[in-house]
């Protein structure tokens, strides 16, 4: 009897049955296709004919198939180790004339840096490579990608808001920063709504009553309107229509515009969103002409970087949006999602509330 026992409880005597690769050699036997094709066609990989990925999911769909979750884990995982000696590496490119990008605005070096940490902690490294070097084109750069067995592409998007992501690279995971690249793609970008509604907010609650938005023409094309959605959205609730304020937009600052806006308007509090180089700078003109900051008028920014500027706003979080944008190519890469996503992943990420010296606390009026 203890014997017994003992053979029952003894790994080396239990046989454990994977069913879920059983299954695939039963439609694998159905459809007379090969185990290897079905397990790729089950992760809906672009390396299998739609119409034979489809015949798959049909067949698995009929016969009751369920992937084992834990094992499909498990082998993600095992499949992604055995790349890492020859292919711990991501691709880090942009549409951008120079090489490195990031090397020229702190915003995006903020960005890269945060990428480079946290790929380092998932066991990748980064590889910048210039989409517009010198006698590149897009078959040889793929050529280098595939050389260098590199599947995935963290990208810094364009210049060029229109940019469209070349056809010979859409067989990678793919992972842009912001929304510069028109092509439908997984991205990471600031929540740009809830950024200028949380301004809004915040403004409010101290006292202000009559704030004003002045928009770079930039700023509102590179957040899709976000702003000037966020902006008539919040000034609809708390104050009915028409708009009590017209919007002032402007590409850098335009001291005479901005003049005769605040003539004709009054508004007691500004939210300014513009590129960060250009922030102090609107604070300036304000005062040299007089406008005291924050006694005669508040400030709001919102932007990319605050530091080291006195003024309060919101100022994105780039530590996070690199983070992410490495995390979300990762969970691609073990989903098998390669190519151009028919639904992309978006990822929002919200700005922190900086407290300068540009707004106070107003007397309660109704």
């Amino acid at each position: 009897m203890a014997n017994r026992l003992h053979q029952l409880a003894s790994p080396a005597k239990t046989r454990l049955v994977n069913v879920d690769h059983m299954s695939v050699y039963r439609i694998a036997a159905a459809l007379k296709l090969s185990p290897s094709t079905v397990s790729l066609a089950l992760r809906r990989s672009p390396k299998i004919p739609a119409a034979t990925r489809a015949r798959v999911i049909a067949q698995a769909e009929k016969i009751g198939y369920r992937p084992d979750a834990k094992l499909t884990e498990a082998m993600s995982r095992l499949r992604l180790a055995g790349k890492r000696t020859h292919e711990a590496c991501f691709a880090v490119i942009s549409f951008y004339d120079s090489p490195r990008p990031w090397e020229k605005s702190l915003h995006l070096s903020r960005i890269y840096r945060s990428m480079e940490q946290r790929a380092g902690e998932l066991g990748y490294r980064l590889e910048p490579l210039w989409l517009r070097a010198p006698g590149m084109t897009y078959r040889r750069f793929r050529g280098i990608l595939d050389t260098r067995g590199i599947n995935g592409l963290l990208c810094f998007g364009s210049p060029n808001l229109l940019e469209e992501f070349p056809t010979e690279l859409d067989h990678y995971a793919i992972v842009a920063q912001g929304l510069s690249i028109r092509t439908p793609l997984h991205r990471v970008m600031s929540h740009f709504f809830s950024d200028l509604y949380r301004t809004l907010d915040r403004v409010w609650a101290m006292g202000y009553r009559r704030p004003g938005l002045v928009l770079g023409l930039y700023e509102e094309r590179r957040s899709a309107y976000a702003y000037t959605s966020a902006y008539l959205g919040w000034c609809e609730h708390a104050f009915g229509s028409p708009l009590t304020i017209p919007l002032l937009r402007m590409n850098r600052v335009e001291e005479k515009p901005l003049l005769s806006w605040l003539k004709a308007h009054e508004p007691d509090v500004i939210i300014f969103v513009h590129l960060y180089d250009v922030v102090n700078e609107f604070v300036q003109v304000l005062q040299n002409n007089g406008i005291r900051v924050p006694r005669d008028i508040g400030v709001a920014a919102v932007t990319q970087i605050l530091t080291g500027s006195p003024l309060s706003g919101m100022e994105q979080n780039q530590a996070l949006m690199g983070a992410w944008a490495v995390e979300l190519l990762v969970s691609r890469i073990m989903n098998q999602d390669f190519g151009i996503p028919e639904h992309p992943r978006i990822e929002l990420v919200e700005s922190r509330w900086v407290d300068g010296r540009t707004l106070k606390r107003q007397s309660t009026r109704s």
